[in-house]
């Protein structure tokens, strides 16, 4: 069966209760590979009622799952890895063919998601709480760690796989039940994964399509006990509103505007690639993409030379061809992307590579990989996410300069420096206002035990780690006292002894 085949079968259709099935709905959304703009085929905005029967599926799956032994559960987990790895030419062709990214980057994130379960699979197999010394002697005292109950998921078209690996690992590898609610842009891949979950309990993981009404209810629903969701700062807020009546817990991860600083101690082809990758990795729709560059004057020009000679090598066509960058995913990304593109050339910017599209498409939502030089710190561009393949570079005298340029923004997801100065790593790492770090290193490489997240206005609560496990779940100190001795020294009477003495 090709993929278009696939993609027509699966249109109109939501996952339900270990299940394929077609929704009620008359509404949809049409669907269109953005590197052709051709109809993939159609999603159904799933009703409010189908939202409601998730909820009580996954109330009764939550349960079974909830009581099986540890070891089973891992066996489980694993199992899901094994799946995706199985299923990733085809999951990997899907998200092509859905969202542009090249196919090596969809086959990655395939894997990345893999990995993901692997080390939930384990960890939550050894992060059940502990015991601590008790105050009163004989008694045990422990902390146990339970699972929030069901979790609603709320995702992003750039990484639909991934996001979901490492929030649903962790709510899974706690106890809990998941409901996701992807993108519009990205529903036939999330349709598609379900795949990997169909040996579960039936209603532990399912997958309602729809615009912003079914996320709403989704968030408001009384039997959803924990939310997670990535997407925009007012999208985010949203959430944490409706949340908040409840205190309902919420993983909220809120986009980010990432610094990237360049010192005249870096080893400067090694800055220059990580930088090019950092920008245009997913054609810069990555919510820790470097998307603001500070460069020391000493090696200012010495770094735009070396960008601007990598940035020009970069093939841009068709995920499934021989690319390094794909289109932006829908018609709407690029629109907005190039409206603020056009702003920050109308305040002053510069435009060494790239500025508009690419020739040789007459079709597709395709975009140059750009290179700004000019910026001010008070540009448009500089302030907000681009989430584009825009590389827009300010120059700065001194480390302290760059530091306060990094800190003066409502985002703090990610960050990056290149340096070879001791004093400057320890610096950024202690002084840079950010979730996350990158100091010479692999840039957007993420470990799947150390966590994910960001402050600020970037989000609140962390993916992966042992942090990650926790967000979703809660803990229970207990105190036992097996002796089931009075505790004459607490309890009633009060000894006149220690009464006021008046």
């Amino acid at each position: 069966m090709t993929m278009q085949e696939t993609f027509k079968q699966l249109s109109g259709q939501i996952y339900l209760d270990g299940a394929l099935r077609k929704s009620a709905a008359s509404d949809g959304f049409v669907v269109v590979d953005p590197a052709t703009e051709d109809v993939n085929g159609e999603l159904a905005f799933a009703k409010i009622e189908e939202v409601d029967e998730a909820v009580a599926n996954a109330h009764h799956a939550q349960k079974v799952w909830d009581r099986m032994n540890g070891l089973k559960r891992s066996e489980e987990l694993h199992e899901v890895a094994h799946r995706f790895r199985e299923l990733s030419p085809k999951l990997a062709e899907a998200l092509t063919r859905e969202m542009g990214k090249p196919y090596k980057e969809s086959a990655d994130e395939v894997e990345w998601t893999a990995t993901a379960f692997d080390y939930y699979a384990e960890v939550a197999r050894h992060e059940g709480g502990r015991v601590v010394g008790p105050i009163v002697d004989g008694q045990m005292h422990v902390i146990t760690k339970h699972a929030l109950g069901t979790v609603g998921i709320i995702l992003p078209f750039n990484f639909p796989y991934v996001l979901f690996g490492w929030e649903a690992g962790g709510a899974l590898g706690a106890g809990n039940a998941v409901i996701l609610k992807p993108s519009e842009l990205t529903s036939f891949s999330s349709l598609m994964m379900m795949e990997c979950f169909d040996h579960l309990p039936k209603g532990l993981v399912q997958c309602i399509t729809g615009a912003v009404e079914v996320g709403k209810h989704l968030v408001g629903h009384d039997g959803v006990d924990g939310i997670a969701f990535t997407g925009s700062i007012g999208a985010g807020q949203a959430v944490a509103q409706a949340c908040a009546p409840t205190f309902k817990r919420a993983l909220i991860e809120a986009s980010g505007n990432d610094p990237f600083i360049v010192m005249p101690s870096a080893t400067m082809d090694v800055a220059a690639q990580g930088a090019v990758f950092s920008a245009y990795l997913n054609c810069g729709q990555v919510c820790a993409a470097a998307e603001r560059f500070y460069i020391h004057d000493d090696v200012h020009d010495s770094f735009v030379e070396e960008v601007t000679q990598l940035t020009r090598k970069l093939r841009i066509g068709n995920g499934l061809e021989r690319v390094d960058m794909g289109p932006m995913a829908a018609q709407r990304e690029r629109d907005r992307y190039e409206a603020m593109l056009a702003r920050a050339i109308e305040e002053g910017a510069k435009v060494v590579v790239g500025g508009g599209r690419p020739d040789g498409f007459n079709r597709g939502y395709f975009s140059d990989a750009t290179i700004l030089t000019e910026c001010r710190p008070d540009m448009e561009i500089m302030n907000n996410e681009s989430f584009g393949p825009v590389m827009p570079i300010c120059r700065v005298s001194s480390f302290d300069e760059a530091l306060e340029h990094a800190n003066n923004s409502k985002y703090a997801l990610g960050s990056f420096i290149y340096t070879n100065d001791l004093a400057e790593s320890m610096r950024a790492i202690n002084e840079i206002e950010a979730g996350m770090t990158w100091v010479n290193s692999s840039s957007l490489l993420d470990n799947d035990a150390g966590p994910f997240g960001g402050r600020k206005m970037s989000g609140t609560g962390r993916q992966l780690g042992a942090e990650g496990l926790d967000q979703f779940r809660h803990s229970k100190f207990s105190m036992i006292d097996h002796e089931n001795v009075p505790a004459d020294f607490w309890w009633f009477p009060y000894k006149d002894a220690e009464s006021y003495p008046g």
